[in-house]
């Protein structure tokens, strides 16, 4: 996903005050005005809090968020990263004996090690992501570390019962973020 249209949220103190791509997010905050209080934007996917460079006119804005990486050498087209990898000389022999060589074997692999674990991978994103963003907002709110075993244990009645006193906002947020991190038996909280 190109990194502009990365979603991310942005909460004034506890009230959420935007939820879209990286451009969008960032124009709603250049236009929420002087606050006293702490603006804080949240990367969806991880939980991280993420800055925007909000100088200069919106155009500008959003074209700094369209050019945040520059281009690499390699090919683009298959986004290939050429990186160093060590192995026993046993297993490069029987990688090069692999029809189409050594790197569709290693693809082929990972590809096949990814799609395995995919299930455990997003669980364990989310639980990290939600963790991240409960860390940041909700840090200081009632049950909280409760709240945090809840997650990691997929205890996803006491996650509930033990958000709902928190701020309405950062409560729907930090459930959100959670849901790949539970078994759903019905898809709701």
């Amino acid at each position: 996903m190109d990194d502009i249209e990365t979603k991310c949220t942005a909460f004034q103190g506890t009230r959420k005050i935007a939820s879209g791509t990286r451009a969008q997010v960032a124009l709603s905050v250049k236009h929420a005005g002087e606050t006293h209080e702490t603006i804080l934007i949240f990367d969806d996917a991880t939980g991280r809090q993420v800055e925007f460079d909000l100088r200069g006119s919106d155009a500008e804005i959003v074209a700094r968020l369209s050019n945040s990486e520059p281009r690499k050498p390699g090919r683009p087209k298959l986004g290939v990263t050429a990186r160093e990898i060590t192995l026993l000389p046993r297993h490069w022999d029987w990688l090069n004996s692999q029809p189409g060589g050594a790197s569709v074997t290693l693809r082929k692999l990972v590809d096949a090690a990814r799609n395995a674990t995919s299930g455990r991978t997003a669980k364990r994103q989310a639980q990290e992501a939600a963790d991240r963003f409960m860390m940041a907002m909700a840090g200081n709110q009632p049950h909280y570390e409760e709240v945090a075993r809840a997650l990691y244990a997929g205890n996803v009645q006491q996650f509930t019962d033990l958000t709902e006193g928190w701020p309405q906002d950062v409560r729907d947020h930090a459930r959100q973020l959670s849901e790949p991190a539970f078994d759903w038996e019905d898809g709701t909280i």
